[in-house]
């Protein structure tokens, strides 16, 4: 296993930990226990909490932005949103276990300055990703013309968010049919046909 891999491997381990006991619960120990490494050995990759905490949660964030590259676009713009926005939701156990990684530093992130940080360069560019959506279909003169663009980007990023945090927590109360149900309704009430 090279190096990066051996990074990504631990911070694995440490999703686990993290759906387990929770992020208060993560230690480097618990994660080198986790992946079957002395604490020496995981502090070659990682020397502080900080470096793994940092790294576990920039994974998510990359492993998502890889899928959504490898996604086969149609060119058409209502299409290849829709896309984009079921690569986000929980709908298979990679997805499910970033989704309860990622609200599991969301949470931890309101008293914590360092993973705030984290959360916001993420947050902002999950905002870029659906304002760059948004700005397609303005290009495609396919948005109702009294519709302000970046008011819809927050407005749909706040909804996809929504829609992550209920299906993860209560999957049964919020199908996957509900979710695409809300998400085309939602796009109806800005996208012309």
């Amino acid at each position: 296993m090279d190096h990066n891999q051996r990074k990504e491997a631990l911070a694995e381990a440490a999703w686990r930990v993290i759906r387990r006991e929770g992020i208060d619960g993560l230690s480097v120990r618990r994660v080198a226990d986790e992946a079957g490494l002395s604490l020496g050995s995981l502090r070659h990759y990682f020397e502080t909490q900080a470096e793994l905490l940092t790294f576990s949660m920039q994974l998510v964030s990359e492993r998502v932005h890889m899928r959504i590259q490898r996604l086969t676009f149609k060119g058409e713009p209502r299409h290849d949103m829709e896309l984009v926005i079921a690569e986000l939701m929980p709908f298979n156990e990679e997805r499910r276990v970033e989704a309860e990684v990622w609200l599991a530093f969301a949470g931890k992130a309101i008293a914590d300055p360092v993973i705030q940080a984290l959360g916001q360069e993420a947050h902002d560019q999950l905002y870029a990703g659906f304002r760059r959506m948004i700005d397609l279909l303005v290009t495609h003169n396919l948005m109702r013309s009294s519709i302000d663009a970046e008011f819809e980007a927050k407005r749909l990023h706040a909804l996809v968010d929504g829609l992550v945090l209920h299906h993860t927590a209560f999957p049964e109360r919020l199908t996957r049919e509900d979710i695409s149900r809300v998400i085309a309704s939602h796009l109806d009430s800005f996208v012309m046909k």
